[in-house]
């Protein structure tokens, strides 16, 4: 089982013919991914890399039944993306775009909150069910199957923990990176609840970093559910200043909840086994599950 994506998803990417569209829905369907067209206004009609090309997402789910999306549209036209998507009834949209601006993206997040749809990002490296479905930015030849889901803030902390995860001999049911904008769709606790909820996921590691509330609004979630599935956790950004944002444009340290430590602390008194560098989550992981 997996969450989110898998091999029955009929997924189309919006901003399809563009340079970045073209070239990871290329590697998506390199992967196997079941990639049934994309969305270009204007373009509808044509045919792109053997898909077809529509002029709108509803006409995408018309035509070839669609229920996730993946938008690569620039920042100045990806909220209305994701507000179409919702519109046409895809389930699950999943926006790769960086720098969409806030005041956008709060318009979008408030937009789909009625509507029966899940938004995963923006600013994220996507979601992929490894053998079944990649569907973002991920290098897909780090990620093998198994029992162990990942939700991460972070896209090269993502790879890093899979890698790490793989090479002890396990595996990744879902990994799922949730983005590191101050507004996104899904949460850090909301995506540890699905795949604590998820049959085949045996364990969950959970990267999260520096400013906001999302990691322990996660632990205090996962200590109340009662789950006896173990978590791994790791915090980035221990050495950064207050004040400054670092990477991320939600990750900035604004009071002393906000810290490194202070996350860890937090995590730690939930049940979670937290490590201090990223180097030793393959090895937590083997560890708590063995």
């Amino acid at each position: 089982m997996s969450v989110l994506v898998n091999k029955d998803s009929n997924i189309i990417v919006q901003g399809f013919t563009g340079s970045e569209g073209t070239f990871h829905a290329s590697q998506m369907i390199e992967y196997g991914t079941n990639v049934v067209g994309g969305v270009t206004p204007g373009k509808g009609g044509q045919t792109h890399l053997d898909r077809p090309v529509f002029n709108t997402v509803a006409e995408a789910v018309e035509k070839v039944n669609a229920d996730v999306s993946l938008i690569f549209v620039p920042p100045a036209f990806a909220a209305d993306a994701i507000m179409e998507s919702a519109d046409a009834g895809i389930k699950v949209i999943i926006a790769i775009t960086e720098g969409i601006p806030v005041a956008d993206m709060v318009k979008a997040s408030n937009y789909i909150k009625d509507k029966e749809c899940r938004l995963i990002g923006p600013n994220c490296p996507g979601v992929i069910t490894p053998g079944e479905a990649k569907v973002g930015i991920m290098p897909g030849f780090v990620f093998k199957k198994g029992k162990i889901g990942i939700v991460s803030k972070s896209g090269t902390l993502t790879y890093e923990a899979a890698d790490q995860v793989v090479k002890q001999g396990l595996g990744i049911t879902t990994a799922i990176g949730i983005g590191g904008d101050p507004i996104i769709g899904t949460t850090t606790k909301e995506a540890v609840e699905l795949l604590i909820n998820d049959p085949e996921t045996e364990a969950v590691v959970m990267i999260g970093e520096i400013g906001g509330q999302l990691e322990a609004d996660a632990a205090n979630w996962y200590k109340n559910s009662g789950s006896k599935k173990p978590v791994v956790g790791f915090i980035a950004g221990e050495t950064a200043p207050a004040g400054r944002t670092m990477g991320h444009a939600g990750a900035i340290v604004g009071g002393s909840e906000d810290t490194a430590a202070a996350k860890k602390a937090i995590m730690r008194a939930c049940g979670i086994h937290v490590v201090d560098s990223p180097a030793e989550i393959g090895k937590k992981v083997a560890e708590v599950i063995s």
